[in-house]
């Protein structure tokens, strides 16, 4: 057995799961936009163009040579004209409505927090299927949610909205054509998008994701960024698999199928002896060389 192998099968997922902490959901709840999705990294290096309009607020300090009259009369001057200007230099957003959203979205037992029982709600309010729709999971990450899985705080919700300019489910649905990820770059943008999927779909403590919200998860995320071929065939793949050590997928693994097969396009060039990547790309691309044949 390799030492990859062996490392492979020795990997304990750490579980610490805490019900009180981390509300109990059902599978198809877990998975926003698609069954997360919503969806979808990091936050991702681009920002749509409803960000750009954020507010810029201009304060000028002024003149202060207290000699010069003509200097202090042009600095209050420019001063009252700054602040003015600032005051209408951009839309801001009606937080009372903001709020009142989230309201409506937050848990019973915590107003704090909107679990996925609230995201989906909320997707749907959007005209949004959130078990089939990605956009959903992009717009979460755009939003900031990071701080959990499987939920958005109140103050990451307030802060995205301002960052988005969006307190209305109008303004959320003018948003949604921009949230597509074809407009994302093939670079880290969608790859940081492609990681906050993974992460935001974890249950818990759980470091890991059930092989079957997997399955759903991937063909959402990368049907338009994989040959169709390729990502069948690694679903195939983790249906088919007798090995129990891939009943739960880690990050590493979500993340080496992406960049594999990236690197990657053609599964005749990939030599096992000399490659680095975990035993899953091992497995999955004996099983799909025999699926050629």
């Amino acid at each position: 057995m390799s030492s990859k192998r062996k490392l492979q099968q020795d990997y304990i997922d750490p579980i610490d799961f805490n019900p009180s902490l981390y509300p109990t959901t059902s599978r198809k709840r877990r998975v926003v936009s698609s069954a997360s999705a919503a969806l979808l990294s990091s936050a991702a290096s681009g920002t749509s163009a409803s960000a750009s309009a954020s507010a810029l607020n201009f304060y000028y300090n002024g003149d202060n040579d207290s000699n010069n009259n003509m200097s202090r009369r042009k600095s209050r001057s420019t001063n009252n004209w700054g602040r003015s200007s600032g005051a209408s230099s951009g839309p801001t957003v009606n937080s009372k409505a903001v709020s009142k959203m989230f309201d409506e979205i937050a848990e019973d037992d915590d107003p704090n927090v909107a679990t996925m029982e609230g995201i989906c709600a909320f997707a749907e309010k959007l005209d949004i299927d959130p078990m089939e729709d990605i956009r959903i999971l992009v717009l979460l990450q755009k939003m900031g949610a990071n701080e959990k899985p499987a939920q958005i705080s109140r103050e990451e919700w307030i802060k995205g909205c301002e960052k988005l300019q969006t307190d209305s489910i109008q303004k959320f649905k003018d948003l949604l054509p921009s949230l597509d990820t074809g407009f994302m770059a093939n670079g880290n943008e969608f790859r940081d998008f492609y990681k906050f999927a993974f992460q935001f779909n974890r249950q818990g403590t759980h470091k890991t994701l059930e092989k079957e919200l997997v399955v759903v998860l991937v063909q959402m995320t990368l049907k338009d960024r994989l040959s169709g071929e390729r990502l069948s065939s690694f679903v195939e793949f983790l249906n088919e698999t007798k090995d129990t050590s891939y009943n739960r997928i880690t990050l590493d693994q979500w993340m080496s199928f992406y960049d594999f097969s990236k690197e990657c396009p053609d599964l005749n060039d990939y030599d096992e002896e000399t490659s680095a990547w975990p035993v899953l790309i091992d497995d999955f691309v004996d099983f799909a060389t025999k699926m050629q044949m």
